[in-house]
């Protein structure tokens, strides 16, 4: 038995006593839960795609909106885990904006005449510097389209939207609204529900994508958690994710769970592949685990395998993971090689579509990573330093 099906199978008073009640099945359902989200939206596409026209998605090229991709802490990751898939789909500007930069630059980010579409992210909809930027600019910019991807729909976010017309709520099914600190489930489901928006109008080229999706993940769970469960009983102190593209942002949302569940006691860091050699690299040592998301296109991967080369070269660090599609070659550049295995899924699944797979194994090192250290993963903060909905901030 794989180590995340052994927590699965724990009684409800010993999940509870270690607090393991939430978290290990919110990672172990993601599958599941993302056949259902899709099901969900699918029932939508109509209404997304009409609401998708009058934002100006499918103007001329030069009358098309500027799209910001909003959120904080990790639903900020979910643009960063997007922009490029929307802005080749869309053929327009699209950018991650942190909720947390707008609420102290709301200015600077808007231009006048400008036309804008906001998608925002939020698990809760509660978030403070969520609920401040959404509420001034549907007070200051009534020109403004806005999209709430939301897993509550009782937030402050999606009563902020509720009936007005240049706003569009999509709640995604109560299962995915975590109960654990972490967001794991959240997260992916909210991504998907962004590549949906990306393939609105032709979710039939989009479906495939996911069902191999969906596939690749059941088979990667239990590989990954016997990885992660090794690795964290190594007690390795730090952890350096890194990626290209989107697989960029996947190495953000990795880097954070691992910081998170174990209340920094591992301490974390990211960069995009070619970045960690301007100045980040010094970081590493001995006491690092470095993890390369491996690109399926091959001047990235040539990139990516070059960095791993000179990271094993150099001794900078203790030990090497290379997480891919196709384990082809990998085995001289990495310790350990973490792939789906389920054969096709490097032509099924774009690297623009991997963040949700990937960011399985951050979710999942940070989960025994956080029982090795003696911490309650449900709630891994015990000094109350971070909790699941960010307490409210004076808004000026």
């Amino acid at each position: 038995m794989d180590p995340l099906s052994a927590l699965l199978k724990l009684s409800a008073s010993e999940k509870s006593e270690r607090g393991l009640l939430h978290t290990p099945q919110e990672i172990a359902q993601q599958p599941a839960t993302w056949l259902a989200t899709f099901d969900l939206l699918r029932t939508r596409e109509n209404e997304l795609s009409k609401f998708l026209a009058a934002a100006g998605v499918k103007l001329p090229a030069a009358e098309r909106p500027t799209v910001f991709l909003i959120g904080a802490g990790t639903s900020d990751y979910i643009g960063w885990s997007l922009h490029h898939l929307l802005r080749t789909r869309w053929q327009c500007e699209v950018i991650p904006v942190a909720s947390t930069s707008l609420l102290t630059n709301f200015p600077e980010y808007l231009l006048k005449e400008k036309r804008y579409l906001w998608i925002s992210f939020s698990r809760s909809g509660d978030s403070p510097e969520g609920v401040a930027v959404l509420e001034r600019a549907l007070a200051e910019r009534k020109d403004i389209l806005h999209i709430l991807v939301t897993c509550n729909p009782g937030g402050r976010m999606s009563k902020a939207v509720h009936g007005r017309e240049n706003c569009l709520s999509i709640v995604l099914d109560d299962a995915t609204n975590d109960r654990g600190l972490a967001m794991t489930s959240s997260f992916t489901n909210m991504v998907l529900a962004g590549q949906m928006l990306a393939h609105t109008g032709s979710l039939g080229e989009y479906e495939p994508i996911l069902r191999a999706l969906a596939g690749a993940a059941e088979s990667f769970l239990p590989k990954a958690a016997a990885l992660a469960s090794q690795l964290a009983s190594a007690a390795f102190k730090r952890a350096c994710f890194v990626g290209s593209g989107l697989l960029a942002g996947a190495a953000l949302e990795c880097a954070l769970k691992l910081l998170e569940l174990t209340a920094g006691k591992v301490q974390t860091m990211t960069q995009p592949t070619l970045a960690l050699r301007h100045g980040p690299m010094a970081a590493l040592n001995r006491d690092t685990l470095f993890v390369s998301l491996i690109s399926s296109q091959e001047q990235r991967r040539r990139y990516e395998l070059d960095l791993l080369r000179e990271v094993g070269s150099k001794q900078l660090v203790g030990r090497r993971i290379a997480v891919a599609m196709d384990p082809d070659s990998l085995e001289d550049f990495a310790e350990f090689v973490l792939t789906p295995g389920t054969g096709g899924t490097k032509d099924t699944i774009p690297d623009l579509y991997r963040p949700i797979l990937d960011v399985i194994f951050g979710q999942l090192l940070g989960l025994f990573a956080s029982i090795q250290v003696g911490l309650k993963p449900d709630n891994p903060s015990p000094s109350g330093a971070i909790c699941r909905v960010v307490q409210n901030i004076a808004i000026y």
